[in-house]
């Protein structure tokens, strides 16, 4: 069943939340008003969940708005829907609006308002970008993310919190002001070619429109450089480190949770279907920088004495991964990568918990100061254990699924080299052990290296009810993956099936692209069906995939 609009409550109550938040009287008020809206918007998005049609999940569902935002002269629209790619993440960033909130209940004690005020702001624009299907709708979502995480940082953080904030905002403004300059040549010359001539960023027109390969190349860099800071990819990972390390919990467990995975969305998003004949160009390109990113970022992580340090590094190493995963062109690869980003923001979001938990007991988070805590604290440690696991791709718990996805598929790609290059990416499951059990080896175990530890206390209540559902869903999505898989799989299917008819049009003509090399029947690659277009028949709520290839046959 279809809720009326749901998708502009799910992303605009927090924004309603912040307001409230502005309008409290007393400290307690603001966090309880904070976790409420939140609460409320996780609970609103499970609907996303349940009313979520498998049968049709190529297709843009529960969709909203769609009327033009600016001006008749412009085709901008005010677009919301989600497919099984966003529907993944949507829940992720609504599902770790409550637990951020928890996790800063007692550690955040000034500018208490502010804080909080920015959390829910920072959550509108997170929830808008994986909702967006206009660009520069889009791009306003992925701008507005910027402002609150910058002072999360540079208010809340550590020390050297100006520096990392200022670093944050300085990479990440530079790659997506380049982004805006390929938006407004793109909709210029889509609306010149597919719109009469009328400028557009209507993400299904952009994808009508074949880009002549003589410019994509230049555009194709302007975005790409722009997710690949986002993730970020090696060698522009340097802002991520002090960044994480400089932010406070909840401002950690929001940058690896979700924002990173902003990057990699867009490059699946627009950079595949916009650009495909310069992303099949570049995939060696960036395969490359990804298997460097993945042995660079798991060297580096177990090298470092800082524990946050530690598991800010090992981002790098996992997102590596994902992007591996996304230019192996491969469904069983894509796949792995859009279930993987899930299984990162799970299983890192908990490591930085875990990590600010201990720092709240001990103030230090140099592993050497640690030891032998496991007897004081069991519960913690176990949350611990399992979560380096999962981190660590253990049979069973969810990293295991994502990143077998993504070797199996990357193996068997076609792209030269790709074979090559997963072959080293193993190396990386390998070292994530190695770091991991070394952090847990120097923290909990072994001998007691300060008094203070034996006296350190356990999980309280309010961290239990934190961790039990990322634990949860963490051995769920382990052992019993296919729930999540079916929703992505005939929208990975498509946007693939898509990219192939784009690369067989005819070079350097910019129409819509033909469907006559698609398959008729279903055929399967590494375990997963590529299926057929599905029906284009209209369905109340829900706008068919396909239909923006509606004249293709003809």
């Amino acid at each position: 069943m279809q809720v009326p609009d749901i998708l502009s409550i799910v992303t605009f109550l927090p924004l309603v939340g912040a307001l409230l938040t502005m309008a409290a009287r007393s400290d307690q008020a603001i966090r309880v008003t904070a976790l409420a809206v939140t609460t409320a918007t996780f609970l609103i998005s499970v609907l996303l969940w349940t009313g979520f049609s498998v049968a049709d999940a190529a297709e843009l569902q529960f969709v909203s708005g769609g009327f033009n935002l600016i001006s008749e002269a412009y085709d901008i629209r005010y677009l919301l829907g989600i497919d099984g790619i966003s529907l993944l993440l949507v829940l992720l960033t609504t599902l770790l609006g409550p637990i951020v909130v928890l996790s800063s209940w007692k550690y955040i004690d000034r500018h208490v308002k502010g804080y909080y005020t920015l959390l829910l702001i920072l959550q509108t624009g997170m929830t808008g970008v994986f909702c967006a299907f206009d660009v520069v709708l889009f791009y306003v979502f992925f701008e507005l993310t910027l402002i609150p995480m910058y002072f999360l940082i540079g208010i809340w953080g550590g020390e050297e919190r100006i520096y990392a904030a200022v670093k944050f905002v300085i990479y990440t403004m530079a790659g997506s002001l380049l982004m805006l300059v390929a938006i407004l040549y793109l909709g210029h010359a889509a609306g010149q070619a597919v719109n009469d001539g009328l400028f557009t960023t209507d993400y299904f027109k952009l994808v009508e429109y074949n880009v002549p390969i003589s410019t994509q190349t230049w555009l194709f860099v302007l975005f790409a450089l722009a997710f690949a800071i986002k993730v970020p990819m090696f060698p522009f990972h340097t802002w991520l480190p002090d960044a994480h390390v400089q932010a406070p919990t909840g401002g950690s467990v929001i940058l690896a949770g979700v924002l990173l995975k902003m990057g990699t969305y867009g490059l699946v998003r627009f950079c595949l279907p916009f650009f495909p004949h310069a992303a099949a160009e570049q995939a060696v390109l960036f395969g490359t920088l990804a298997v460097i990113g993945i042995i660079y970022g798991a060297l580096v992580s177990r090298a470092q004495p800082d524990a946050k340090k530690l598991v800010a590094y090992s981002s790098v190493s996992h997102l590596g991964f994902v992007v591996l995963g996304i230019f192996a062109f491969t469904l069983t690869s894509l796949q792995g990568a859009v279930i993987q980003m899930i299984n990162h923001g799970l299983s890192t979001g908990a490591l930085f918990l875990l990590v600010g938990m201990l720092y709240e007991r001990r103030h230090t988070r140099r592993m050497a100061d640690f030891g032998g805590i496991a007897r004081s604290v069991p519960l913690l440690t176990f949350f611990m254990v399992l979560t380096a696991l999962a981190s660590a791709g253990l049979p069973g718990l969810n990293g295991f699924v994502g990143e077998f996805l993504i070797l199996v598929g990357s193996f068997g790609s076609s792209i030269p080299g790709m074979t090559v290059l997963t072959a080293f990416a193993t190396t990386g499951v390998i070292l994530a052990a190695i770091y991991l059990l070394w952090m847990l080896s120097r923290i909990f175990f072994g001998p007691v290296r300060n008094e203070e530890n034996q006296t350190m206390p356990d999980l309280n209540r309010r961290e239990l009810i934190i961790l039990v559902p990322l634990a949860a869903l963490m051995i769920l999505m382990g052992v019993m993956p296919q729930p999540f898989l079916e929703r992505s799989e005939p929208a990975t299917a498509q946007l693939l099936e898509l990219v192939q008819a784009k690369q067989s049009a005819a070079p350097d003509e910019p129409s819509r692209p033909s469907q006559k090399n698609m398959p008729d029947d279903p055929v399967r690659e590494g375990g997963f069906e590529v299926r057929a277009e599905p029906d284009t028949s209209q369905t109340q709520g829900m706008i068919p995939y396909a239909s923006m290839l509606q004249a293709m046959d003809h």
